[in-house]
């Protein structure tokens, strides 16, 4: 990430590697607003701004992708981690990452009967957890 924004022409401030740090360590979808909080807990310093800014500069560079979950803000993950999809739960916005060999397989399938390659694909599983009767 410190290479994309160099990169990019962005200095690695002392707030931005704070940044970094965050998205580094994040095991979840935080949105900005939780990116911002956790890189004010490294460094009070942090503004908001410098949040935007910085991941408009690595989602241009490609190195973090951007999500818009149907109904929430957007999230944000490294783009280093293999490639999987998503279920959201729709009571508690909770995301959880998933990879099914089958899913993969069919949608190649898909594409090539309708005489296509497929180059990339993103898919969002909006869920309720069963409720037992």
């Amino acid at each position: 990430m410190e290479a994309a924004l160099r990169g990019a022409g962005v200095r690695l401030t002392r707030q931005r590697a704070a940044l970094l740090r965050v998205l580094a360590a994040a095991e979840d979808h935080p949105d900005a607003g939780e990116l911002h909080a956790r890189a004010r807990a490294l460094d009070p310093t942090v503004s908001l701004a410098t949040v935007y800014r910085t991941l408009g500069v690595l989602e241009a560079e490609g190195v973090v992708h951007r999500h818009v979950f149907e109904g929430g803000a957007a999230r944000f993950e490294t783009a280093d981690m293999p490639h999987h999809d998503h279920l959201i739960d729709v009571e508690t916005g909770q995301v959880m990452e998933f990879r099914s060999d089958r899913i993969e397989e069919l949608q190649a399938k898909i594409a090539a009967e309708h005489g296509y390659e497929l180059v990339h694909h993103r898919l969002e599983l909006y869920c309720r957890k069963k409720t037992t009767a």
